[in-house]
C-alpha cells in the first residue's frame, strides 16, 4: 500500500491576495442604478413549484453610457446584485448632442416597439415609464418618445429602447 506524504505542501499563490477588486470604488459610484422590474417566476417540477425572482436593472452614468441587466436568483437581493453586475458588464455608449439624440430612431424587440424623437432644448423628457428611466440614466434631457408596441412588458420595452439607442449614429 502506498502511503501519501502528509508533509506535502499546498501551493500558495501570493499574487491572488494582492489582486485589486474588479471594480474600484470610484468606478462603482460613477454609475447610478435603478430597479426596473422585479418578478416572481416559478418552474414546475415533480416535487412542486420552484420559486425564483427575476430582476431587471438599468445602470447609467448620465453622460452617454447605459446598460441593462436581467438576472434570476432564489433571493431578491441576489437577483438585483447579479442583474446590476450584468448591466455594468454590458454597457453601451450613445451619442448625445445638446442634451438630445442626433436623429429620430425606431426599434422593436419582441412585441415591444418604441419611437424616439430628438427635441429642442427646454422641451424636457417626454417619455413614459420604462423609456423615461432608460433615457434619464443615459443623460438624455430633451426627448419625445412613444411606445408603439402591443405590450406593456417592462423588460421588452427596455430592450427595445436599448436597441433604438444602439442604432443612433453621431452626425458629423
Amino acid at each position: 500500500m502506498i502511503e501519501k506524504n502528509k508533509t506535502e505542501k499546498k501551493y500558495h499563490n501570493p499574487s491572488r491576495e494582492a489582486r485589486a477588486p474588479r471594480f474600484s470604488e470610484e468606478r462603482v459610484s460613477e454609475f447610478e442604478s435603478k430597479l426596473l422590474d422585479l418578478a416572481r417566476v416559478s418552474r414546475s417540477t415533480t416535487g412542486g413549484k420552484r420559486l425564483r425572482f427575476r430582476a431587471v436593472v438599468v445602470v447609467g452614468n448620465k453622460a452617454g453610457k447605459i446598460g441593462l441587466g436581467v438576472a434570476k436568483a432564489a433571493d431578491v437581493a441576489q437577483a438585483v446584485e447579479k442583474a446590476t453586475r450584468l448591466a455594468k458588464k454590458h454597457l453601451i455608449e450613445i451619442p448625445i448632442i445638446q442634451d438630445t439624440i442626433p436623429h429620430q430612431v425606431e426599434a422593436k424587440f419582441g412585441a415591444a416597439k418604441v419611437l424616439l424623437k430628438p427635441q429642442k432644448k427646454g422641451r424636457g423628457l417626454v417619455a413614459g415609464g420604462t423609456i423615461r428611466v432608460v433615457c434619464s440614466l443615459a443623460g438624455i434631457k430633451n426627448i419625445s418618445s412613444k411606445v408603439l408596441g402591443r405590450t406593456r412588458n417592462k423588460l421588452n420595452n427596455a430592450q427595445a429602447t436599448i436597441n433604438a439607442l444602439i442604432q443612433l449614429k453621431a452626425e458629423v
